[in-house]
């Protein structure tokens, strides 16, 4: 297997994108290719005192900022490393990407230049939702529509279901639609209309899910369209580091509490970790003829490492070639259910 990693995408690129391969290399024995500047890849190298012959190169001599438009930036920056690795996925010559810059490049670029599966008719990004004391979520879709349609919320469902099961090893898992109550008949008319196509769909879905129960682990894919998905993700994020600190706040107090807080010392580092993305690895976007993972553009080089071991299966259990024989399926399973409806 062929790893390939955007070298220069992220706030500390090369330098932790970089370390975070050397660290994955000494765990694992696939080869894994660093897209950048070759000069500057080569230095933090040197710096990791590597000199095994695991990790490639590839230079790329330009650079999609955060700054720059999607769009243009993907047409523009041929060189860009993040579209030059983009280019060796779709030419065969990789296996699984990872990238930590421009998000909405990268989702971009992976519609353009890999192209969507056939039957998909809305790529999405999903992201990993952790849940407190469990397993965590899969969060399809995580921003990159922030409209949909009830057959691309299907589509979610579907897409959502077969990574869980196929990267993250969970028999049969829980879907389950964000919506405003458990009954059939709540929500807009998509979501109903959604609710209807998901019950009929090859899915273990367990219906309408309220967004408090969300972080009970009531369901492992989690199906909403952009908007409502990225609220979820920061609103969580935001309290959930709020809440540390109140509790950081309150254990520094007194003397007392300081002892309280020397004693839980274990629990509270538990705690933390629950919400620590690092932990987690990567998002991936489904949908496209490639394995493609986003990971946060902060991440530091246990993120990366991590994002490596655990993108492995994305790229080993051939889930866009399930995607896409599944979606046949799925189309006719639709078609049937729509015929016996207007029957």
């Amino acid at each position: 297997m062929r790893i390939i990693l955007d070298g220069m995408g992220g706030d500390h690129a090369p330098a932790e994108i970089v370390k975070g391969a050397v660290e994955a290399a000494a765990l694992i024995p696939h080869e894994l290719v660093l897209v950048g500047k070759q000069e500057a890849i080569e230095e933090e190298l040197r710096k990791c005192k590597y000199t095994g012959d695991q990790i490639k190169i590839v230079n790329a001599d330009d650079v999609i900022t955060m700054e720059d438009s999607p769009v243009k930036a993907i047409r523009r920056k041929k060189e860009a490393s993040l579209v030059v690795a983009l280019n060796m996925i779709k030419a065969g010559e990789g296996d699984l990407l990872i990238s930590g810059g421009n998000t909405g490049a990268l989702v971009v670029g992976s519609r353009l230049l890999l192209g969507r599966i056939d039957g998909i008719d809305r790529p999405v990004l999903a992201s990993i939702y952790p849940c407190l004391g469990k397993e965590p979520s899969l969060l399809v879709d995580a921003g990159a529509s922030s409209e949909a349609k009830a057959h691309n919320l299907l589509e979610y469902g579907l897409m959502g279901s077969i990574f869980v099961e196929k990267v993250w090893g969970r028999q049969n898992p829980r879907v389950g639609l964000v919506n405003l109550g458990v009954e059939e008949t709540k929500g807009t008319a998509v979501t109903k209309d959604a609710h209807q196509k998901l019950k009929v769909a090859p899915l273990n879905f367990v219906g309408n899910v309220e967004a408090r129960e969300v972080p009970k682990s009531a369901c492992d894919v989690i199906v909403c369209d952009g908007f409502v998905g990225n609220v979820i993700l920061k609103l969580s994020e935001g309290l959930a580091m709020n809440i540390l600190k109140v509790v950081k706040n309150k254990l520094m107090t007194n003397i007392k509490t300081k002892l309280a807080a020397v004693m839980l010392k274990t629990q509270l580092m538990e705690l933390k970790s629950d919400f620590d993305y690092e932990e987690y690895g990567g998002a991936p976007i489904l949908g496209v003829n490639g394995a493609v993972i986003k990971i946060h553009g902060s991440s530091t080089a246990s993120a990366v490492k991590n994002a490596i071991i655990k993108g492995i299966p994305y790229g080993e259990e051939n889930v866009v070639e399930t995607i896409r024989i599944s979606m046949l399926d799925l189309a006719e399973i639709v078609g049937e259910t729509e015929e016996i409806a207007e029957e």
